[in-house]
C-alpha cells in the first residue's frame, strides 16, 4: 500500500500549453517533460457498490504494462487529497479479483459478491509529466507535475480531462500548496477536488458528486483555534466543490450556495478579534471582499430575474477563465495549513486562541448581540443594512457551532436571525421596512436573545 498526496487543478488547453514552458516549472525541472498514453478501465457493480464505499477500482494500460489499482477516498480538504492505494502488476488487461483480499478490501464490502463487479467507464488520456525540485530550506521536496489531456467515457456520455496534477513524491505536503499557489498567481487554474473516477460516476448521475460536505463536529471544550480551522476548511472545501459542480451543470442553487460559503468564510474571518490579528488575514479578507463585491449583487438579482440567472453562467465562466478564483482558493488553503492567523498574536490573542470554544462563543455572541441594539432598528428599520456584517458573523457560528452552545431555543434564534439578515439585504420600501421592524421585535423577544443580552 502507498499513500498518494496530490492536488488537481482544472485547466484549459491554452493553460496546459503555457505550463510546459512556465518559468517556475522550467527552472526546477529535473528530468525534462516525458509523455505516455494511459488507458484506464474502471469497474463497479451495477448498483455502484464500490462508489458507495468510497473506493475506485481500475486496470490501467501504460504502454505494454497493465496495472490494477484500488484507491480509497481518504482525506480531502480544499483540493489537497490524501488517499491510500494498492497496486498490482498484471500479465493481461483482465481484472484479477483474487488480488482484492482482506488487507485492502473495505470492510463495508465484506459481504459483496465480487463476481458482480463489471466494467463501468473508461478514462483515456495523454500525460506529460516531469519531476520538480521544490526547495524548502534544507528539506528536499520532489513533486511530479503531470499535464493530463483526454476524455472520460461513460456509455454515451463523455467529459474532457484537462488538468494539472501535482503529486508529492518526497517532502512536506505544504510544498504542493506552495507550488500550486505560485502557479495560480498568473495562470487560470481551478482547484478541482474531484477524481477521474468521480467524473465517470457523475456522467451516469450528476448528483453522485457530493458538494455539501458534512459539517465538522465541534465540542464546547475544544480550543477556538481548532474549531476555527475545522470550520474554515469546511467552508473553503465546500465552496470549491460547489464551484466545480456549477461549472458542470449550471444549476442556479449551486451558485447561490457557493456565494453563501464565501459569505460565511468572510464572516468567520472577521469574528476572531485578537485571536486572528488583522494584519495576518488582510490579503485573504481583501480577496474575499472583492469576490463578494462582484457576486453578491449578481446572486441577489438572480433571485427574482431569470435573465440575471442566465447571465451569471457566462460571468462565472469568465471568473474561471481568470486567475482570481484559483489564486484565492490556493492562497486560503496555504493560509489555513500554515495557521497563519496564529502569528503576530499578543498574549491576549494567544489566550483567546486557546480558550474553550463554548466559553469564547457565548461571550462573542453576547458582545455582538449587545452591539446590534435591536431597539434602535425597530425605530429606524431603514438603517438595518449597516448591521449585515454583524448578523452574518453571528449566523455563521450559530449555524456551524450550535452543539457548543448552551442557550435555550438556539435553533429558533438562528432561524429568526437568518430572516432578519435576509430582510437587511432587501430594498427598504414601505413593505420591507415594516417587516424589518416586526422581525427585529421577534428576535428581541426570544429566550436565547434575552439570555445573550441580560
Amino acid at each position: 500500500m502507498n499513500k498518494e498526496t496530490e492536488i488537481k487543478l482544472r485547466a484549459s488547453r491554452a493553460t496546459l500549453a503555457a505550463l510546459r514552458d512556465h518559468p517556475l516549472l522550467k527552472k526546477r525541472n529535473k528530468s525534462g517533460w516525458q509523455q505516455r498514453e494511459l488507458y484506464n478501465q474502471y469497474y463497479d457493480t451495477a448498483g455502484r457498490d464500490l462508489a458507495g464505499a468510497k473506493v475506485a477500482l481500475r486496470v490501467r494500460r501504460d504502454g505494454e504494462t497493465y496495472i490494477q489499482t484500488l484507491k480509497s477516498r481518504g482525506q480531502s480538504v480544499a483540493g489537497l487529497s490524501e488517499r491510500n492505494e494498492w497496486e498490482w502488476y498484471l500479465e493481461t488487461p483482465e481484472l484479477d479479483l483474487g488480488k482484492l483480499g482482506d488487507d485492502c478490501w473495505p470492510a463495508a464490502l465484506a459481504d459483496l459478491d465480487k463476481s458482480l463487479i463489471q466494467p463501468a467507464f473508461t478514462t483515456d488520456f495523454v500525460r506529460e509529466y516531469t519531476e520538480i525540485a521544490w526547495g524548502r530550506g534544507k528539506a528536499k521536496v520532489v513533486i511530479e507535475a503531470a499535464l493530463d489531456l483526454g476524455k472520460v467515457l461513460a456509455g454515451e456520455h463523455e467529459e474532457e480531462i484537462c488538468e494539472l496534477e501535482l503529486e508529492l513524491r518526497q517532502g512536506d505536503p505544504e510544498a504542493l500548496l506552495e507550488l500550486a499557489e505560485a502557479l495560480t498567481a498568473d495562470l487560470p487554474l481551478m482547484p478541482c477536488d474531484i477524481s477521474k473516477a468521480e467524473r465517470g460516476y457523475r456522467l451516469f448521475d450528476a448528483d453522485s458528486y457530493q458538494v455539501r460536505l458534512a459539517v465538522p463536529e465541534l465540542s464546547a471544550e475544544q480550543p477556538l483555534d481548532d474549531a476555527f480551522a475545522a470550520l474554515a476548511w469546511h467552508l473553503l472545501g465546500s465552496s470549491q466543490r460547489l464551484a466545480e459542480q456549477y461549472r458542470f451543470n449550471g444549476h442556479w442553487r449551486l451558485l447561490a450556495d457557493w456565494l453563501a460559503q464565501l459569505i460565511d468564510l468572510r464572516a468567520l474571518l472577521g469574528s476572531l478579534g485578537q485571536a486572528a490579528p488583522r494584519a495576518t488575514s488582510h490579503d485573504l479578507r481583501a480577496a474575499l471582499d472583492a469576490l463578494l463585491e462582484d457576486w453578491r449583487p449578481r446572486i441577489l438579482a438572480g433571485q427574482h430575474d431569470e435573465a440575471a440567472r442566465q447571465a451569471a453562467a457566462g460571468q462565472f465562466a469568465e471568473e474561471l477563465d481568470a486567475t482570481r478564483w484559483g489564486h484565492f482558493s490556493l492562497s486560503a488553503s496555504n493560509w489555513l495549513l500554515r495557521r497563519t492567523w496564529t502569528s503576530q498574536r499578543s498574549h491576549r490573542g494567544e489566550r483567546q486562541g486557546a480558550a474553550a470554544l463554548g466559553n469564547w462563543l457565548t461571550h462573542q455572541l453576547s458582545d455582538e448581540a449587545g452591539a446590534l441594539n435591536l431597539a434602535r432598528y425597530q425605530q429606524q428599520p431603514a438603517d438595518l443594512g449597516e448591521q449585515l456584517p454583524r448578523l452574518e458573523r453571528m449566523l455563521v457560528w450559530l449555524r456551524l457551532a450550535r452543539p457548543a452552545l448552551e442557550l435555550p431555543e438556539v435553533d429558533r434564534l438562528y432561524g429568526e436571525l437568518a430572516k432578519l439578515a435576509e430582510l437587511a439585504t432587501t430594498a427598504p420600501d414601505a413593505e420591507h421596512l415594516a417587516a424589518r421592524t416586526a422581525q427585529a421585535h421577534t428576535v428581541a423577544t426570544l429566550k436565547a436573545w434575552k439570555a445573550l443580552t441580560k
